[in-house]
């Protein structure tokens, strides 16, 4: 015995949200801010993502795994390295005018200020785990790795008082 079809409805329902017409791009070409990296903001997140490579890369080509601080100091490089990569990405191509819904100012001055509590940690915690008297060979890009970890510290803190800046700003009008 067979049973039945039921009627379907064939009607279907479409909606389409104010997001995905404001992300929808009317060209296919990317804007290109060239001046964004002559701005002292640009200037800082280039130096951000050339002294966290150094960073994480002298630390890399050690045996870091036998000392496990420089594991929280590894993942903070390495984590804030890719999403500075992917800011800078964002601000040059000026992406952030297409997706007017996210409060970059806010979303920068998170950013920057969380980048520049964890570094401070991160440059804190391999400064004190560097010592000489370990005797390994290791010793020259740990301390090397401290240094530059301090510098993208101050690098982190100068961004995150630009972006407070333009945060408070934007907030008092």
């Amino acid at each position: 015995m067979e049973e039945p079809q039921r009627a379907r409805s064939h009607t279907v329902t479409t909606t389409t949200s104010s997001f995905a017409e404001n992300f929808s791009t009317t060209s296919s070409s990317f804007a290109y801010d060239r001046e964004f990296l002559r701005t002292v903001p640009g200037l800082l997140i280039v130096a951000e993502i050339v002294l966290g490579l150094l960073v994480w890369t002298l630390i890399a080509g050690t045996e870091y795994f036998r000392v496990p601080a420089f594991g929280w100091v590894m993942f903070v490089a390495v984590f804030y390295w890719v999403l500075t990569v992917f800011f800078l990405i964002i601000y040059i191509t000026m992406t952030y005018t297409r997706i007017p819904q996210v409060p970059w100012t806010t979303v920068g001055l998170c950013f920057n200020g969380s980048a520049f509590v964890l570094y401070l940690s991160a440059a804190i915690v391999d400064a004190s785990s560097v010592s000489p008297e370990r005797g390994n060979h290791n010793f020259n890009s740990w301390a090397a790795s401290s240094f530059f970890a301090f510098l993208v510290t101050i690098c982190y803190a100068g961004n995150t008082y630009f972006s407070f800046t333009a945060w408070r700003s934007r907030t008092m009008q």
